[in-house]
């Protein structure tokens, strides 16, 4: 599992968008308040230069945050212009945008085409046509369908992003979802819980008692099913969680700033328990940048398999990454 993938992200706010979604104020979960313009976007590629990681054969300029294929035409295409010259001279390997499923058509293509998109992502958030309405998304499942069927007739690497703990959703109903999503081949997907934000529709159902939403621990062991899901189908998850969200603006919901980590450390403890035979002493050898996940926040991982006699210590090998692990019995 491997949730690494290379943007240089700019934020365009709620701006384009024909709906006011029951969970969204993108203000409070990108921060930006004010629409970027094309020096923007010079600064943000200059800085991304300066980072030790970045690399150029996977490096995506990504317009997120807002629904970028329904802003105004002339200041999407200013946009697109001033990214554009660097997938020109290959300082990026392409542009990313996210979008609605309903902003989606044959001429938006071809001018995402003409400025060197190679992404496009969908929120689709959910499969269930009723969960949708209740959540007044203003699209339908069929229409996620279509415009993700164009998006691959075109040419460009399709991406779909899901939520879970939906109003009026339960987690049977997002494993339909997701199972939905896996039908239509996408080659990335984005999980994200669902948080109750200030000034959102959400957050009166949730001061009337309406609206429950996921405890951490629950939305944590559905993430895990998803990306289970999607991984046994090779369809890569690039994001578990929230990049971030503005603390003041948080009321309730399974916020946490390393909710991936926690998901990729519940998968870690469950490969492992399955590897794991006579109780004892071992060793796991994990890469460097799994240690953690391998412990467990507060030991909790390694704590977990003491209690069930497995009296575990945690090593790192240069040679294994992304969740890999090998076993060793300590005489």
């Amino acid at each position: 599992m491997s949730l690494a993938h290379s943007n240089i992200s700019i934020f365009v706010p709620h701006i384009g968008c024909p709906n006011k979604c029951s969970f969204c104020n993108q203000r409070y979960i990108t921060g930006a308040n004010k629409a970027p313009n094309s020096a923007d976007v010079d600064k943000a590629v200059k800085a991304a230069l300066n980072g030790k990681k970045f690399n150029p054969e996977t490096a995506e300029i990504a317009f997120f945050g807002g629904s970028f294929t329904a802003i105004n035409r002339s200041y999407m295409t200013d946009l697109l212009k001033a990214a554009a010259k660097y997938v020109k001279d290959k300082t990026v390997r392409g542009i990313r945008i996210s979008t609605r499923p309903d902003a989606i058509d044959g001429e938006i293509l071809d001018l995402l085409k003409e400025y060197g998109v190679t992404s496009v992502e969908l929120g689709a958030q959910s499969m269930n046509d009723r969960v949708l309405k209740m959540n007044n998304r203003g699209h339908t499942s069929g229409e996620v369908a279509r415009a993700s069927e164009l998006i691959k007739e075109y040419g460009f690497e399709l991406g779909l992003q899901m939520m879970t703990g939906l109003y009026a959703d339960n987690d049977s109903s997002a494993i339909k979802t997701a199972q939905k999503l896996i039908a239509l081949r996408p080659a990335t997907v984005r999980i994200y819980p669902t948080i109750v934000l200030k000034d959102t529709d959400l957050a009166a159902l949730y001061a009337d008692g309406i609206y429950k939403p996921q405890s951490l621990s629950e939305a944590v062991n559905l993430a895990v099913k998803l990306y289970k899901l999607f991984n046994s189908e090779g369809i890569k998850v690039i994001r578990l969680g929230l990049h971030s969200i503005e603390e003041d603006a948080y009321i309730a919901g399974p916020w946490h700033p390393a909710f991936s980590e926690l998901c990729q450390s519940s998968i870690m403890l469950t490969d492992v328990l399955k590897d794991l035979k006579e109780k004892g002493s071992y060793t796991i050898f994990v890469g460097k940048s799994d240690v953690s996940k391998m412990i467990g926040q507060g030991r909790k991982n390694l704590t977990h398999l003491k209690s069930l006699g497995y009296d575990c210590r945690v090593k790192t090998d240069g040679d294994l990454s992304n969740l890999n692990y090998r076993i060793e019995r300590t005489v």
